[in-house]
């Protein structure tokens, strides 16, 4: 999978599940200003777990991503690692 369809299938579903502007969601774009808590991340997390068949929960270091580029980056390299 390429890096534009992952950031594509990401924002789509933060778009729809936190009713999110996709023009918000730029790889800068930090969570707290696009007004997501811990408890929408552990929505994100699930939401985001089943999209991709991958295992964010324990795969997840705190400072592995703050932006949305981080999460793009992070998921990315999920997806190669249960690819590879």
């Amino acid at each position: 999978m390429q890096k534009e369809e992952i950031i594509k299938q990401i924002n789509a579903a933060l778009a729809k599940e936190f009713e999110l502007d996709e023009s918000m969601l730029t790889p800068d774009a930090d969570f707290v200003k696009l007004g997501l808590d811990s408890l929408d991340a552990v929505d994100m997390v699930i939401v985001l777990e089943q999209m991709f068949k991958i295992d964010i929960r324990n795969n997840y270091k705190v400072g592995d991503f703050g932006t949305l580029g981080g999460l793009y980056d992070f998921v990315e390299r999920l997806i190669k690692q249960k690819n590879a």
